[in-house]
């Protein structure tokens, strides 16, 4: 795992992790203060029939949903920081061999070769209950 450490330029995904937690931060900061000021009351207050309601719910789930969206990826981002801390970043969690530089240049947070996420993907999908 040293030799990868050494053939992934660990302060370019960190610099690149770093910016992208600045972005998230400053999202997540506006999506709250955006929600501090259109909060489900307000909406629900100018509502005046039931397709209204509906659009009302509808606007206040998709702000929840895009903030959760954006947490998740803050923890991801920490996740891959801390790789890069202890020298594991840019090794598959799953199997160990080098996730592929190209992948991690669009995905820096991926913590899985492109075979052993498409392995879990394939298990996730699995478990899943049928849409309805």
């Amino acid at each position: 795992m040293a030799q990868l450490a050494r053939s992934v330029d660990l302060r370019h995904f960190d610099d690149m992790l770093r910016a992208r937690l600045r972005v998230l931060g400053e999202q997540i900061r506006e999506a709250l203060l955006r929600a501090d000021t259109e909060t489900y009351g307000e909406l629900a207050g100018q509502v005046h029939d039931a397709e209204e309601e509906s659009l009302a719910d509808l606007l206040t789930d998709l702000n929840l949903a895009a903030i959760s969206r954006e947490v998740q990826e803050v923890r991801d981002i920490d996740a891959a920081m801390r790789r890069i801390a202890d020298r594991t970043y840019g090794s598959c969690i799953d199997c160990g061999d080098p996730i592929d530089p190209a992948r991690l240049e669009a995905y820096p947070t991926a913590k899985r070769c492109v075979t052993c996420q498409r392995g879990h993907e394939l298990k996730f999908a699995a478990t899943r209950p049928p849409k309805l």
